[in-house]
């Protein structure tokens, strides 16, 4: 299994095995915004529409591979205001149902917090929905849970879930491993 940082052009390559992704997950009932069924139109232009952001440096995407096929994804969504670029929000986590269980999502969580500690990101935060196994996952690598929100968005079903908030900060001596310098 192969993880890379996509930029633009390598995410316009990869858009259909993107939308594959995209559409498994929403069909394995993960609330990454979408409502099932997720057209797989809609899901090719969901990730074109990702391509601007990448190319401007607002969004970095890492894409797990094996073999030719995509199985999973990962984001940092970088914002824009001046008071801000010392954080990034962790978007779009996503392992194919046939992936699962092999560790795939802690890889790619592991290569967004590195690839945010370089660049200078000291602090990380994300929301997922309450009780979901990616709060698991979050909890299991060190992430803070900062609170939940009732009602917060509607998984794929068109229920509405409470999601939990966390954060995680990186890039500073307390996260270095016990005797490193």
């Amino acid at each position: 299994m192969i993880v890379t940082r996509a930029d633009e052009g390598r995410l316009t390559a990869l858009l259909e095995e993107l939308a594959d992704l995209l559409t498994d997950t929403v069909e394995g009932g993960a609330s990454v915004g979408f409502l099932a069924p997720l057209d797989r139109a809609d899901a090719v232009a969901w990730w074109r529409a990702r391509g601007a952001a990448v190319a401007a440096g607002r969004l970095a995407v890492w894409v797990a591979h094996e073999g030719d096929r995509a199985l999973g994804t990962v984001s940092l969504a970088l914002p824009d205001k001046p008071n801000s670029r010392h954080r990034a929000e962790l978007v779009k986590l996503m392992v194919s149902r046939t992936a699962r269980g092999r560790g795939l999502g802690r890889r790619l969580l592991t290569a967004a917090e590195e690839a945010a500690a370089a660049a200078g990101i000291t602090l990380l935060h994300l929301d997922t929905e309450t009780g979901s196994p990616a709060e698991h996952l979050y909890r299991s690598t060190g992430w803070t849970r900062a609170g939940t929100i009732p009602d917060y968005a509607a998984d794929p079903g068109g229920q509405l879930r409470p999601t939990t908030l966390y954060f995680k900060q990186v890039g500073r001596e307390s996260d270095a491993p016990s005797g490193a310098g």
